[in-house]
Protein backbone atom coordinates (compact mmCIF):
# COMPACT_ATOMS: atom_id res chain seq x y z
CA UNK A 1 0.00 0.00 0.00
CA UNK A 2 1.28 3.40 -0.32
CA UNK A 3 2.73 5.59 2.05
CA UNK A 4 0.77 8.50 3.67
CA UNK A 5 2.87 11.42 2.36
CA UNK A 6 2.02 9.84 -1.37
CA UNK A 7 -1.36 9.22 -1.06
CA UNK A 8 -1.60 13.13 0.36
CA UNK A 9 0.38 13.84 -3.01
CA UNK A 10 -1.60 12.17 -5.21
CA UNK A 11 -4.90 13.78 -4.18
CA UNK A 12 -3.26 16.96 -3.96
CA UNK A 13 -1.98 16.33 -7.61
CA UNK A 14 -5.76 15.81 -8.69
CA UNK A 15 -6.99 19.07 -7.99
CA UNK A 16 -8.35 21.07 -11.15
CA UNK A 17 -6.38 24.38 -9.83
CA UNK A 18 -2.95 22.66 -9.32
CA UNK A 19 -2.80 21.06 -12.25
CA UNK A 20 -3.61 24.57 -14.03
CA UNK A 21 -1.63 26.18 -12.00
CA UNK A 22 1.39 23.49 -13.05
CA UNK A 23 0.38 24.38 -17.32
CA UNK A 24 0.22 28.01 -16.13
CA UNK A 25 3.49 27.79 -14.97
CA UNK A 26 4.68 26.25 -18.57
CA UNK A 27 3.10 28.65 -20.41
CA UNK A 28 5.00 31.63 -18.48
CA UNK A 29 8.54 29.97 -18.59
CA UNK A 30 7.31 29.41 -22.75
CA UNK A 31 7.51 32.89 -23.27
CA UNK A 32 10.65 33.52 -21.50
CA UNK A 33 12.31 30.99 -23.44
CA UNK A 34 12.75 33.45 -26.97
CA UNK A 35 15.52 35.26 -25.35
CA UNK A 36 17.41 32.13 -24.08
CA UNK A 37 17.66 30.10 -27.11
CA UNK A 38 18.04 33.01 -30.16
CA UNK A 39 21.50 33.93 -29.80
CA UNK A 40 21.99 29.81 -30.99
CA UNK A 41 19.92 30.75 -34.07
CA UNK A 42 21.73 32.56 -37.15
CA UNK A 43 21.43 36.10 -37.50
CA UNK A 44 19.22 38.14 -39.47
CA UNK A 45 16.09 35.19 -38.96
CA UNK A 46 13.80 37.54 -37.39
CA UNK A 47 14.65 40.93 -39.25
CA UNK A 48 12.13 40.58 -41.59
CA UNK A 49 9.20 39.74 -38.98
CA UNK A 50 7.67 42.79 -37.32
CA UNK A 51 6.80 43.18 -33.88
CA UNK A 52 3.07 43.59 -34.98
CA UNK A 53 2.99 40.18 -37.03
CA UNK A 54 3.48 38.48 -33.78
CA UNK A 55 2.02 40.68 -31.38
CA UNK A 56 -1.63 39.88 -33.66
CA UNK A 57 -1.61 36.62 -33.33
CA UNK A 58 -0.61 36.59 -29.78
CA UNK A 59 -3.71 38.85 -29.13
CA UNK A 60 -6.12 36.73 -31.02
CA UNK A 61 -5.13 33.77 -28.54
CA UNK A 62 -5.23 36.28 -25.87
CA UNK A 63 -8.56 37.08 -26.25
CA UNK A 64 -10.03 33.80 -27.50
CA UNK A 65 -8.52 31.85 -24.40
CA UNK A 66 -10.12 34.01 -22.12
CA UNK A 67 -13.20 32.84 -23.73
CA UNK A 68 -13.04 29.51 -23.90
CA UNK A 69 -11.58 28.88 -20.44
CA UNK A 70 -14.69 31.00 -19.42
CA UNK A 71 -17.21 28.73 -22.18
CA UNK A 72 -15.69 25.45 -20.58
CA UNK A 73 -15.69 26.03 -16.34
CA UNK A 74 -19.60 26.86 -17.39
CA UNK A 75 -20.04 23.23 -18.98
CA UNK A 76 -17.79 21.98 -15.76
CA UNK A 77 -20.88 23.18 -13.82
CA UNK A 78 -22.94 22.08 -15.47
CA UNK A 79 -21.87 18.88 -15.83
CA UNK A 80 -21.47 18.79 -12.13
CA UNK A 81 -24.91 19.70 -11.62
CA UNK A 82 -26.18 17.14 -14.28
CA UNK A 83 -24.56 14.59 -12.40
CA UNK A 84 -25.41 15.61 -9.14
CA UNK A 85 -29.42 15.85 -10.21
CA UNK A 86 -29.28 12.39 -12.26
CA UNK A 87 -26.73 10.41 -10.74
CA UNK A 88 -25.09 11.10 -7.53
CA UNK A 89 -23.86 13.63 -5.89
CA UNK A 90 -20.91 10.94 -4.74
CA UNK A 91 -20.00 10.73 -8.41
CA UNK A 92 -19.24 14.77 -8.89
CA UNK A 93 -15.26 14.08 -7.24
CA UNK A 94 -15.14 11.66 -10.13
CA UNK A 95 -15.61 14.30 -12.59
CA UNK A 96 -13.61 17.19 -10.73
CA UNK A 97 -10.88 14.78 -11.27
CA UNK A 98 -11.41 14.01 -14.69
CA UNK A 99 -8.25 13.87 -17.06
CA UNK A 100 -8.68 15.16 -19.75
CA UNK A 101 -11.20 17.68 -18.62
CA UNK A 102 -7.94 19.07 -16.30
CA UNK A 103 -5.78 19.07 -19.16
CA UNK A 104 -7.60 20.72 -21.63
CA UNK A 105 -9.02 23.38 -19.08
CA UNK A 106 -5.09 23.93 -18.41
CA UNK A 107 -3.86 24.05 -21.49
CA UNK A 108 -6.53 26.86 -22.27
CA UNK A 109 -5.36 28.89 -19.49
CA UNK A 110 -1.63 28.03 -19.51
CA UNK A 111 -2.12 29.61 -23.83
CA UNK A 112 -4.10 32.40 -22.75
CA UNK A 113 -1.03 33.40 -19.89
CA UNK A 114 1.72 32.17 -22.16
CA UNK A 115 0.22 34.99 -24.71
CA UNK A 116 -0.74 37.59 -21.83
CA UNK A 117 3.12 37.31 -21.02
CA UNK A 118 4.07 37.74 -24.48
CA UNK A 119 2.31 40.79 -25.44
CA UNK A 120 3.29 42.71 -22.35
CA UNK A 121 7.85 41.36 -23.08
CA UNK A 122 6.56 42.64 -26.55
CA UNK A 123 5.34 45.94 -25.51
CA UNK A 124 8.64 46.67 -23.03
CA UNK A 125 10.72 46.27 -25.86
CA UNK A 126 12.01 42.82 -24.40
CA UNK A 127 12.44 41.22 -27.42
CA UNK A 128 15.38 41.38 -29.82
CA UNK A 129 14.70 40.39 -34.05
CA UNK A 130 15.90 37.03 -33.59
CA UNK A 131 14.05 36.99 -30.06
CA UNK A 132 10.96 37.51 -31.81
CA UNK A 133 11.23 35.01 -34.66
CA UNK A 134 11.37 32.52 -31.82
CA UNK A 135 8.75 33.60 -30.31
CA UNK A 136 6.68 33.32 -33.57
CA UNK A 137 7.63 29.99 -34.08
CA UNK A 138 6.81 29.02 -30.27
CA UNK A 139 3.47 30.59 -30.59
CA UNK A 140 2.60 28.66 -34.08
CA UNK A 141 3.95 25.44 -31.90
CA UNK A 142 1.11 26.64 -29.02
CA UNK A 143 -1.50 27.16 -32.09
CA UNK A 144 -1.28 23.87 -32.92
CA UNK A 145 -1.77 22.63 -29.38
CA UNK A 146 -4.50 24.42 -29.28
CA UNK A 147 -6.01 22.70 -32.29
CA UNK A 148 -5.43 19.46 -31.07
CA UNK A 149 -7.05 20.39 -27.65
CA UNK A 150 -10.13 21.37 -29.02
CA UNK A 151 -10.82 18.82 -31.11
CA UNK A 152 -10.43 16.45 -28.11
CA UNK A 153 -12.52 18.90 -26.07
CA UNK A 154 -15.48 18.62 -28.29
CA UNK A 155 -15.42 14.61 -28.57
CA UNK A 156 -15.08 14.86 -24.69
CA UNK A 157 -18.09 16.89 -24.92
CA UNK A 158 -20.31 14.52 -26.33
CA UNK A 159 -19.96 12.27 -22.98
CA UNK A 160 -18.50 14.17 -20.60
CA UNK A 161 -21.21 14.13 -17.38
CA UNK A 162 -24.10 11.76 -19.54
CA UNK A 163 -25.00 9.04 -17.21
CA UNK A 164 -23.21 6.41 -18.74
CA UNK A 165 -19.90 7.99 -18.81
CA UNK A 166 -20.21 8.93 -15.31
CA UNK A 167 -21.74 5.43 -14.38
CA UNK A 168 -18.42 4.16 -16.43
CA UNK A 169 -15.97 6.59 -13.90
CA UNK A 170 -17.56 4.89 -10.84
CA UNK A 171 -17.39 1.36 -11.78
CA UNK A 172 -13.31 2.56 -12.87
CA UNK A 173 -13.03 3.39 -9.42
CA UNK A 174 -14.42 0.79 -7.97
CA UNK A 175 -12.53 -1.72 -10.07
CA UNK A 176 -9.21 0.15 -9.04
CA UNK A 177 -10.06 0.18 -5.75
CA UNK A 178 -10.94 -3.76 -5.48
CA UNK A 179 -7.74 -4.76 -8.07
CA UNK A 180 -5.47 -3.05 -5.12
CA UNK A 181 -7.38 -4.49 -2.19
CA UNK A 182 -7.15 -8.15 -4.32
CA UNK A 183 -3.58 -7.57 -4.68
CA UNK A 184 -2.90 -6.34 -0.77
CA UNK A 185 -6.02 -8.54 0.95
CA UNK A 186 -4.94 -6.67 4.46
CA UNK A 187 -2.96 -3.97 3.27
CA UNK A 188 0.56 -5.74 3.34
CA UNK A 189 -0.16 -6.79 6.90
CA UNK A 190 -1.47 -10.46 8.60
CA UNK A 191 -5.13 -11.80 8.66
CA UNK A 192 -7.05 -10.27 11.54
CA UNK A 193 -10.32 -12.58 11.82
CA UNK A 194 -10.94 -13.30 15.37
CA UNK A 195 -10.60 -11.12 18.43
CA UNK A 196 -7.62 -9.08 20.10
CA UNK A 197 -5.41 -10.27 23.07
CA UNK A 198 -6.89 -9.95 26.35
CA UNK A 199 -3.82 -7.91 27.30
CA UNK A 200 -4.10 -5.38 24.22
CA UNK A 201 -4.67 -2.14 24.89
CA UNK A 202 -7.12 0.11 23.01
CA UNK A 203 -6.73 2.90 20.53
CA UNK A 204 -9.51 5.17 19.71
CA UNK A 205 -9.29 8.34 17.32
CA UNK A 206 -9.99 11.40 19.12
CA UNK A 207 -11.39 12.86 15.91
CA UNK A 208 -15.13 12.29 14.06
CA UNK A 209 -15.12 11.46 10.21
CA UNK A 210 -14.42 8.84 8.05
CA UNK A 211 -10.82 6.85 7.74
CA UNK A 212 -9.72 7.21 4.19
CA UNK A 213 -6.46 6.00 4.44
CA UNK A 214 -4.16 3.79 6.37
CA UNK A 215 -0.39 4.18 6.13
CA UNK A 216 0.41 0.43 7.21
CA UNK A 217 4.23 0.94 6.49
CA UNK A 218 4.12 3.50 9.51
CA UNK A 219 2.52 1.37 11.86
CA UNK A 220 4.72 -1.32 10.97
CA UNK A 221 7.86 1.43 11.71
CA UNK A 222 5.75 2.64 15.18
CA UNK A 223 5.23 -1.25 15.97
CA UNK A 224 8.88 -2.26 14.80
CA UNK A 225 10.00 0.39 17.62
CA UNK A 226 8.00 0.14 20.13
CA UNK A 227 8.21 -3.92 20.20
CA UNK A 228 4.18 -4.17 19.91
CA UNK A 229 1.62 -5.94 17.48
CA UNK A 230 -1.17 -3.79 16.62
CA UNK A 231 -4.44 -4.97 15.38
CA UNK A 232 -6.45 -2.50 13.76
CA UNK A 233 -10.33 -2.51 14.31
CA UNK A 234 -11.36 -0.72 11.23
CA UNK A 235 -11.19 -0.80 7.74
CA UNK A 236 -10.45 2.63 5.20
CA UNK A 237 -14.26 3.68 5.04
CA UNK A 238 -15.30 3.13 8.25
CA UNK A 239 -17.21 5.96 10.84
CA UNK A 240 -14.84 6.46 13.34
CA UNK A 241 -15.96 8.66 16.67
CA UNK A 242 -13.95 9.00 20.37
CA UNK A 243 -15.67 6.15 21.87
CA UNK A 244 -15.12 3.44 18.71
CA UNK A 245 -11.54 1.34 19.26
CA UNK A 246 -9.87 1.60 15.94
CA UNK A 247 -6.96 -0.43 16.78
CA UNK A 248 -5.26 -2.65 20.14
CA UNK A 249 -1.44 -2.58 21.15
CA UNK A 250 -0.70 -6.01 22.34
CA UNK A 251 3.28 -5.59 24.06
CA UNK A 252 5.87 -7.68 23.97
CA UNK A 253 6.49 -8.26 27.22
CA UNK A 254 9.49 -9.90 27.14
CA UNK A 255 11.32 -6.67 25.47
CA UNK A 256 8.84 -3.89 26.47
CA UNK A 257 10.45 -1.55 28.07
CA UNK A 258 7.89 0.40 30.41
CA UNK A 259 9.55 3.86 30.49
CA UNK A 260 9.15 3.81 26.13
CA UNK A 261 5.33 3.61 26.93
CA UNK A 262 3.07 3.52 23.84
CA UNK A 263 1.71 7.01 22.82
CA UNK A 264 -2.21 6.81 21.20
CA UNK A 265 -1.49 9.93 18.94
CA UNK A 266 1.51 8.12 17.48
CA UNK A 267 -0.44 5.55 16.75
CA UNK A 268 -3.61 7.50 15.15
CA UNK A 269 -1.02 9.51 13.08
CA UNK A 270 -1.03 6.67 10.58
CA UNK A 271 -5.00 6.99 10.05
CA UNK A 272 -6.30 10.08 7.83
CA UNK A 273 -9.51 11.03 8.94
CA UNK A 274 -11.75 13.56 6.20
CA UNK A 275 -14.93 14.06 6.53
CA UNK A 276 -16.41 12.04 3.42
CA UNK A 277 -15.10 8.94 2.06
CA UNK A 278 -12.91 8.65 -0.31
CA UNK A 279 -12.87 5.51 -3.24
CA UNK A 280 -9.14 5.57 -2.74
CA UNK A 281 -8.52 2.68 0.00
CA UNK A 282 -12.14 1.61 -0.18
CA UNK A 283 -13.64 -0.85 -2.33
CA UNK A 284 -16.92 -0.42 -0.55
CA UNK A 285 -17.53 2.91 -1.81
CA UNK A 286 -17.56 2.40 -5.20
CA UNK A 287 -20.27 -0.40 -4.86
CA UNK A 288 -22.27 1.68 -2.21
CA UNK A 289 -22.11 4.44 -5.32
CA UNK A 290 -23.29 2.34 -7.65
CA UNK A 291 -26.33 1.04 -5.64
CA UNK A 292 -27.07 4.47 -5.26
CA UNK A 293 -27.05 5.01 -8.69
CA UNK A 294 -29.65 2.53 -9.08
CA UNK A 295 -32.10 3.01 -6.28
CA UNK A 296 -32.02 6.75 -7.67
CA UNK A 297 -33.17 5.03 -11.01
CA UNK A 298 -35.67 3.48 -9.25
CA UNK A 299 -37.43 5.69 -7.45
CA UNK A 300 -41.00 6.55 -8.66
CA UNK A 301 -39.95 10.31 -9.91
CA UNK A 302 -37.50 8.80 -11.83
CA UNK A 303 -38.97 5.06 -12.89
CA UNK A 304 -35.90 3.43 -14.99
CA UNK A 305 -35.35 0.03 -14.13
CA UNK A 306 -32.91 -0.66 -16.95
CA UNK A 307 -30.03 1.87 -14.93
CA UNK A 308 -30.42 -0.44 -12.42
CA UNK A 309 -30.30 -3.67 -14.25
CA UNK A 310 -27.55 -2.20 -16.06
CA UNK A 311 -25.29 -1.68 -12.64
CA UNK A 312 -26.35 -5.39 -11.75
CA UNK A 313 -23.88 -6.29 -14.90
CA UNK A 314 -21.92 -4.12 -13.43
CA UNK A 315 -21.42 -5.42 -10.48
CA UNK A 316 -20.71 -9.07 -11.53
CA UNK A 317 -17.68 -7.44 -13.81
CA UNK A 318 -16.49 -5.90 -10.51
CA UNK A 319 -16.95 -9.01 -8.27
CA UNK A 320 -16.04 -12.03 -10.42
CA UNK A 321 -12.27 -11.43 -10.30
CA UNK A 322 -12.18 -11.35 -6.79
CA UNK A 323 -12.76 -15.43 -7.07
CA UNK A 324 -8.69 -14.83 -9.21
CA UNK A 325 -7.33 -14.01 -6.02
CA UNK A 326 -4.05 -15.03 -4.78
CA UNK A 327 -2.11 -15.74 -1.70
CA UNK A 328 -1.34 -12.46 0.35
CA UNK A 329 2.41 -11.24 0.51
CA UNK A 330 2.47 -10.65 4.13
CA UNK A 331 5.10 -7.15 4.25
CA UNK A 332 4.09 -5.51 7.45
CA UNK A 333 4.36 -8.82 10.19
CA UNK A 334 3.53 -6.77 13.15
CA UNK A 335 -0.13 -5.47 11.77
CA UNK A 336 -3.09 -7.44 11.16
CA UNK A 337 -5.94 -6.07 9.69
CA UNK A 338 -9.44 -7.03 9.45
CA UNK A 339 -10.88 -8.72 6.58
CA UNK A 340 -13.53 -7.50 3.19
CA UNK A 341 -15.86 -9.86 3.00
CA UNK A 342 -18.06 -11.29 0.04
CA UNK A 343 -21.17 -10.99 2.58
CA UNK A 344 -19.43 -7.24 2.76
CA UNK A 345 -19.87 -6.39 -0.67
CA UNK A 346 -23.37 -8.10 -1.31
CA UNK A 347 -24.51 -5.98 1.24
CA UNK A 348 -23.47 -2.91 -0.41
CA UNK A 349 -24.38 -3.44 -4.01
CA UNK A 350 -27.31 -6.09 -3.79
CA UNK A 351 -29.24 -5.31 -1.06
CA UNK A 352 -30.35 -2.13 -1.79
CA UNK A 353 -31.51 -2.84 -5.67
CA UNK A 354 -33.52 -5.69 -3.80
CA UNK A 355 -35.23 -3.54 -1.27
CA UNK A 356 -36.09 -0.66 -3.68
CA UNK A 357 -36.69 -2.80 -6.58
CA UNK A 358 -38.73 -5.12 -4.71
CA UNK A 359 -41.93 -4.32 -6.86
CA UNK A 360 -40.23 -4.98 -10.45
CA UNK A 361 -39.98 -8.54 -11.91
CA UNK A 362 -37.58 -7.01 -14.36
CA UNK A 363 -35.12 -6.18 -11.44
CA UNK A 364 -35.88 -9.14 -9.60
CA UNK A 365 -35.22 -11.35 -12.07
CA UNK A 366 -32.00 -9.82 -12.93
CA UNK A 367 -30.89 -9.74 -9.50
CA UNK A 368 -31.30 -13.21 -8.97
CA UNK A 369 -29.76 -13.91 -12.53
CA UNK A 370 -26.58 -11.57 -11.24
CA UNK A 371 -25.88 -13.79 -7.87
CA UNK A 372 -26.45 -17.19 -9.53
CA UNK A 373 -23.43 -16.03 -12.21
CA UNK A 374 -21.52 -15.28 -9.44
CA UNK A 375 -22.37 -18.41 -7.60
CA UNK A 376 -21.40 -20.43 -10.58
CA UNK A 377 -18.45 -18.75 -11.30
CA UNK A 378 -16.66 -19.57 -7.78
CA UNK A 379 -19.69 -21.00 -5.14
CA UNK A 380 -17.42 -21.99 -2.09
CA UNK A 381 -16.54 -17.75 -2.48
CA UNK A 382 -20.06 -16.26 -3.45
CA UNK A 383 -22.16 -19.59 -2.38
CA UNK A 384 -23.44 -18.41 0.70
CA UNK A 385 -23.53 -14.84 0.63
CA UNK A 386 -25.53 -14.92 -2.66
CA UNK A 387 -27.97 -17.80 -1.39
CA UNK A 388 -28.45 -15.08 1.91
CA UNK A 389 -28.77 -11.80 -0.65
CA UNK A 390 -31.23 -14.21 -3.09
CA UNK A 391 -33.80 -15.49 0.28
CA UNK A 392 -33.69 -11.85 1.80
CA UNK A 393 -34.76 -10.51 -2.30
CA UNK A 394 -37.36 -13.78 -2.32
CA UNK A 395 -38.67 -12.41 0.88
CA UNK A 396 -39.43 -8.24 0.44
CA UNK A 397 -40.44 -9.68 -3.39
CA UNK A 398 -43.09 -12.31 -2.27
CA UNK A 399 -46.36 -10.31 -1.48
CA UNK A 400 -45.65 -7.87 -4.68
CA UNK A 401 -45.18 -10.64 -7.34
CA UNK A 402 -47.58 -12.47 -9.61
CA UNK A 403 -47.43 -16.68 -8.89
CA UNK A 404 -46.09 -16.77 -12.07
CA UNK A 405 -43.44 -14.16 -11.44
CA UNK A 406 -42.66 -15.10 -7.61
CA UNK A 407 -42.25 -19.09 -9.36
CA UNK A 408 -39.47 -18.43 -11.65
CA UNK A 409 -37.63 -16.45 -9.21
CA UNK A 410 -37.80 -19.04 -6.38
CA UNK A 411 -36.44 -21.08 -9.20
CA UNK A 412 -34.01 -19.79 -9.69
CA UNK A 413 -33.40 -18.90 -5.82
CA UNK A 414 -33.61 -22.33 -5.79
CA UNK A 415 -30.82 -23.08 -8.44
CA UNK A 416 -28.69 -20.99 -6.55
CA UNK A 417 -28.86 -22.69 -3.11
CA UNK A 418 -28.21 -25.98 -4.57
CA UNK A 419 -25.14 -24.37 -6.78
CA UNK A 420 -23.95 -22.66 -3.53
CA UNK A 421 -21.43 -24.84 -1.15
CA UNK A 422 -22.37 -23.75 2.86
CA UNK A 423 -18.93 -22.47 3.85
CA UNK A 424 -18.69 -19.03 5.11
CA UNK A 425 -18.41 -16.24 3.24
CA UNK A 426 -14.26 -16.32 2.37
CA UNK A 427 -12.24 -12.71 2.93
CA UNK A 428 -10.66 -11.06 0.29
Amino acid sequence: MISRWRWNLRQFLEQLWVVALLYTCVGVATAFLAPTISPFLPAGLGSTLGTDAVEAVLTILASSMLAVVTFSLGIMVSAFSAASSSVTPRATALLKADKTTQRVLSIFLGSFLFSLVGIIALKAGVYGDGDRFVLFMVTGLVVAVIVITILRWIAHLTVFGLMDDTIAKVEVAAREALSQRMENPFLGGNLFAGSPPTTAKVIKQPRIGYLCHVDVAKLQEVAERRQVKIYLAVLPGSFVHPARPVMWIDRDQKNYDAANDDDQALFCEALTIADGRSFDQDPRFGLAVLAEIAERALSPAVNDPGTAIDILGRAIRLLAPWADKKDPDVRFTNVWVPPLTVADAFEDIFAPISRDGAGLFEVQIRLQKALLTLTQIRPELFGQAAADCSAQAITRSKERMLASEQSRLEAIAAEIVQTAKPTPSKPI
